[in-house]
Parts: structure tokens; sequence; C-alpha cells
């Protein structure tokens, strides 16, 4: 699994509180402790006002980066502040691009500057009529996707492509072609998989379990069901030990760990752990 650390960003309340306050030691922890727990990259997120983001971001990627060698997932909804960033040349060294969709100008905007490099792109499967209603229209969008890739000759390795992940309080699966439910998001997931072996399918687990109770049970099963459909690369709290061991496991049941070493490996090594025994 892919892990994209979540925890410095501004819409979490203690990390926006940080951020205003231009707390470094706030920040740096965080960098220090994904990157110790095994994330692969670190999101960086400011969260803040659109005139003070591209500042807000060069300070918070000064921090991150001085304090782990861990590659940076820079992440905005603002393609030209990502795109201020790679220009500026913030990022010592490439990372992954948070993110491009076939909304307005976005892919045309960031894949002419990462098509030469060795940066990775998160690519989400939205466009200009908004978050796809149906399996089919995702499908559509990331057949879409696929071809601005092929346009930029950016490989499908380099892409990690995110199905949205939607609340599952609000969400339904029926025969009506208006339900958005977790069966659309599997069956896109499966579509992904088979159609281009290489690239990588993401998404943010929390996102399942908002305005649920005892969320974590929640985000475990679906993290479990996804990997199964083909999920690869994920965004979510990396400091969360129990829902790093549902993921190791999982990985062993679908076959993508020889004779469970990396399970056992990471239980050794107390990188996971099981949820706690009732006394």
């Amino acid at each position: 699994m892919i892990i994209i650390g979540e925890k410095i960003n501004g819409s979490i309340p203690s990390v926006g509180k940080a951020i205003a306050a231009r707390d470094a030691d706030f920040l740096r922890d965080l960098a220090v402790r994904q990157s110790e727990a095994g994330a692969h990259f670190i999101d960086v997120c400011a969260s803040v006002e659109p005139s003070a983001e591209y500042e807000t971001l060069k300070w918070m990627l000064e921090i991150v980066q001085a304090a782990t060698e861990t590659p940076i997932c820079i992440d905005s909804p603002n393609p030209d502040v990502l795109a201020e960033v790679l220009k500026a040349g913030l990022v010592k060294k490439p990372g992954l691009v948070n993110s491009v969709s076939m909304e307005g100008n976005k892919v045309d905007t960031i894949f002419p500057l990462i098509a030469d490099s060795k940066w990775e792109v998160v690519a989400l499967l939205c466009d200009d009529t908004g978050i796809p209603k149906t399996a089919q229209k995702r499908k559509e969008v990331y057949d879409a996707l696929l071809a601005k890739a092929n346009e930029y000759k950016i490989a499908p390795a380099r892409i990690h492509i995110d199905p949205l992940v939607e609340m599952l309080a609000t969400s339904y699966d029926s025969d009506d072609e208006d339900a958005v439910g977790i069966a659309v998001v599997v069956d896109v997931m499966k579509y992904i998989r088979a159609k281009t072996p290489t690239i990588h399918i993401t998404g943010a687990i929390s996102n399942i379990s908002f305005n649920l109770p005892a969320r974590k049970l929640v985000n475990m099963a679906f993290a479990a069901l996804a990997i199964n459909a083909g999920l690869d690369s994920a965004v979510f709290d990396p400091l969360d030990k129990v829902l790093l061991g549902v993921i190791y496991a999982a990985e062993a049941c679908v076959g993508k760990d020889d004779f469970c070493m990396e399970y056992i490996s990471a239980h050794r090594e107390g990188i996971i752990a099981a949820p706690a025994a009732k006394k």
C-alpha cells in the first residue's frame, strides 16, 4: 500500500490552529511521526483563504522538508496554486500533486508541468458536471483522463486515480440511475484495475465514515473491501496502527503478500497493532 499521510491539513482543527499561530514545531512533529510510521508521501494542505494559500503552503513546505526526507504530496483544489508551487521549485524532489480532474483546465494546467518529470499525480473522477452519479459516467471520465495522460505521455504508473469515495451515511445502492453507493466505487475500482493494471487506485479512506458513530470500524471495513477491488494507494492516518494492521492483513488475504512476510514483519516491528482487548 502506498501511504499518503493525511495529518498536515489545515481543515483539521488542531492543524488549522497551528497554521494560524505559525507553530512550526507542531507541523514538524506531525511530519516526523508520519514519516517514521512508514508514510510514502506527506500530504501538505493549507486549507486557508485563497489569497493566503500560496504563501502559507510555502511556509509549510519549508518546515516539512526540513524535518523529513519523505516525498511531499502538494495538496490544493486550486490548479493555479499547484502550478505556482511547481514552477517556483518549492519542493526539493518529485513527489505527488494532489490533484487534477476533468473539471475546467486542471489537467491542462498541471500535466504539461509534470510531463517530463518524475512527479506523480492524483486524478479525481469528476468533470464540469460535478461528481458523477453512476459508475458508467465515472468510467467515462476515467477514459477521458487516461486519454489526456497519453497525450502528455504520462505513464499510468505515475497516476493515482481517485474514484471519489463519498459518505456512506448519505449514499445508497439501487436500480435508480441516480443512486450513489459503495457498489459504484467498487465497480469503478475493478474496471480501472482490469483496464490499466499498472495505474494506482487511491482515495481518502476516512471519507466513507463521516457522520457515523464508531468511524474507525467503518474505515477498516471499507479499507479491506477497497483493497480487494484494487486499491493500492490511500490517504489516511499512518499513526493509526490498527487501521494499518487491517491494511496489511487485507493485502495478505488477497495475495499481495507472499507467505504473509510483510504482515509478520510489520507486527514484529510494531508498525501495526490489533484492537485493544476489553479488560
